[in-house]
């Protein structure tokens, strides 16, 4: 890592394209919108702070696969569902790039101005998913060449921004993870055969623009 202007979309219902269970959720992710995803890893129930994983110093606890590998991200139903049958309150992880999109995310406060200020421009956003701490906004694929020549042609990147591109991940709506629930922020609209997304460049063009005029400070986190 460094994943409709106006006013907030309905998070989905309980009933149609209800996902309020993950198991429901992957299925659609993986077989509707064909975006590859796979379990992550559980937290400790001892200490739901930390993550279940042998690392002791995890940085993102409960947010990142470990058994299956990212490379075992997939579309199909029958290995969704049998994950999640047997692990019904594992974390959803996107493997991000490819068929799936990338995402370009920052902390929640600067990230929830910055969202605010480019409602008010008229900018057209896609699903926005939001942690406690950090806000990502889903965008095309982008190949890491094309970051590149992005970032290298600015003059300020605000070093809280981080990507996520070929090779990421990113935790989905409804997970929980040592951070906290993983929501929509901005919804996809019910029913959608796939969200759209924008593109990287208007994305990070928008947000630097939007941090540097609201004077808004990004620390990292």
């Amino acid at each position: 890592m460094r994943e409709i202007p106006g006013r907030r979309r309905r998070l989905w219902s309980r009933r149609g394209d209800a996902t309020s269970e993950p198991i429901s959720a992957a299925l659609t992710f993986a077989t509707r919108w064909q975006w590859p995803v796979l379990p992550g890893v559980a937290l400790d129930p001892r200490r739901p702070d930390r993550c279940g994983c042998p690392d002791p110093d995890c940085t993102v606890p409960g947010a990142h696969p470990f058994d299956p590998g990212l490379l075992a991200a997939t579309t199909d139903a029958r290995m969704v569902r049998w994950w999640w049958t047997n692990r019904p309150t594992a974390p959803i992880i996107l493997a991000t790039g490819g068929r799936a999109p990338c995402a370009v995310s920052l902390p929640a406060l600067p990230a929830a101005r910055a969202l605010h200020a480019l409602d008010r421009r008229g900018m057209r956003l896609g699903p926005v998913v939001a942690s406690p701490t950090r806000w990502s906004i889903l965008v095309r694929p982008y190949s890491m060449e094309q970051l590149g020549e992005l970032l290298y042609a600015k003059d300020f990147v605000p070093g809280s921004l981080r990507f996520h591109g070929e090779g990421g991940y990113l935790a989905l709506p409804p997970s929980q993870t040592g951070a906290g629930p993983i929501r929509w922020e901005r919804a996809p609209l019910p029913g959608s055969a796939s969200p759209w997304v924008p593109g990287v460049e208007a994305v990070v063009d928008a947000v630097v623009d939007a941090l540097t005029r609201t004077g808004v400070s990004a620390p990292e986190f």
